[in-house]
């Protein structure tokens, strides 16, 4: 691939690879028994620790799609068709979000249960797009460096003061809103420190979008996210610690002791580097296909795992009760079927929609024509009503 090809087959191959990461992971870690998860066991660490670069490169992928398409665009500022695509976008996967953890059966009781309002990866990647779309328009008709400049400012904040911050239980907050803020009420992902990762793939999308031209953008870029990300993994929690015995500063201390932010930033440079070395192998239509419908193979995965809207999933007949034996055949078919499913489902998405929005309208129709024959018996029955009210009430007065 040309330098100044205008798509990126590396980026939909990461995410393609992040998600089917993420349906195994899920998948074992939700229903592998406990007694198979000895730290001692090398296989169960490697795979642990593997598990753990997921999420990082899934935040990171997706901050770096959405703004390199939102800077490409010519338009500038709120004249960027991108913004209102970005906004509606955001708040799409913010209502997906929400209706995944819905249980329908306790709707129908009159009950919403607290794990309605936890919030999870969509939360955090849909109020991300919208950040980024905040900073973008703020920027705007300003100088072209604080764009970027703030993103990577977002990364930092968050990552170095994460040990501060986490301890607060933001109960000055309402539950719903908290929950985007502490774990302390079950939330799985929270916006900070996530957002962190979601602003450095952004700012990663920029350096991309400048430098597009240069001939040597590849060699350069994957040596770069290489050292960059080996350093991070290997070097950075003795740089804090040297910063701490340095300037006896108690933070550093703190993000020496859990530093698993920039770590797995380091982790994110080093698969970016990967890709990029191997994108003339990454232009395969079915990855290609993967990679653009991760939503739907998220969605798919949340209702057959987690039972969305019936509390009916594989979670709940199956936790951490199945044996390695079972559970790795079985991780491997369910990554295939949720897959295969999204894929089809791709296939007719534009037929479903038309005829969700055929019907949509016929419904519509038919209301606003009940609407207009109702109308007139409504006014009548209330007018009659009145007038035996009024009555009434004169036969009283008397």
């Amino acid at each position: 691939m040309k330098p100044s090809s205008t798509r990126l087959f590396f980026i939909d191959a990461m995410r393609a690879w992040a998600i089917l990461m993420m349906l195994q992971g899920h998948f074992i870690d939700g229903l592998l028994d406990t007694v198979f998860r000895n730290p001692e066991n090398m296989v169960y660490t490697t795979w642990l620790y593997f598990r753990g670069i997921t999420a990082p490169v899934f935040f990171t992928v997706s901050g770096f799609i959405f703004t390199y398409l939102l800077v490409r665009d010519p338009e500038r500022g709120l004249t960027n068709p991108r913004v209102k695509k970005g906004i509606r976008r955001g708040l799409q996967l913010l209502l997906i979000g929400y209706l995944l953890r819905l249980n329908l059966f306790g709707l129908f009781s009159g009950k919403i249960y607290d794990s309605f309002y936890l919030v999870d990866v969509l939360h955090c990647i849909g109020i991300s797009i919208l950040a980024i779309v905040g900073i973008y328009v703020f920027t705007a008709s300003r100088k072209k460096w604080l764009f970027p400049s703030l993103l990577i400012s977002f990364t930092l904040l968050l990552f170095l003061f994460e040990p501060l911050y986490k301890q607060w239980s933001f109960g000055f907050l309402p539950t719903a809103i908290a929950n985007y803020f502490t774990k302390m009420n079950g939330s799985v992902f929270t916006i900070i420190p996530w957002l962190g990762y979601t602003s450095m793939g952004a700012f990663l999308s920029i350096l991309f979008t400048r430098f597009k031209e240069f001939k040597y953008l590849y060699p350069t870029a994957i040596t770069i996210a290489l050292v960059s990300g080996l350093s991070l993994i290997f070097f950075s929690s003795d740089l804090f610690v040297f910063l701490f015995d340095t300037t006896r500063i108690t933070l550093f201390k703190l993000i020496e002791l859990n530093n698993y932010l920039f770590i797995r930033l380091g982790d994110v440079f080093v698969v970016f580097a990967i890709f990029m070395l191997m994108r003339g192998i990454m232009s395969n239509k079915t990855i290609l296909k993967i990679g653009a419908s991760t939503l739907s193979i998220y969605v798919i995965h949340f209702v057959i795992l987690y039972g969305s809207f019936t509390g009916l999933g594989l979670y709940s007949f199956f936790n951490h009760q199945l044996s390695p034996s079972i559970i790795i055949p079985g991780a491997l078919v369910f990554m295939f079927v949720c897959t295969y499913l999204a894929l089809q489902y791709g296939k007719y998405e534009v037929v479903l929609k038309k005829q969700f929005s055929f019907a949509f309208i016929y419904l519509k129709y038919q209301v606003l024509t009940f609407q207009k024959n109702v109308d007139p018996i409504l006014r009548e029955v209330f007018s009659r009503v009145r007038l035996f009210i009024n009555r009434i009430l004169g036969i009283v007065r008397n």
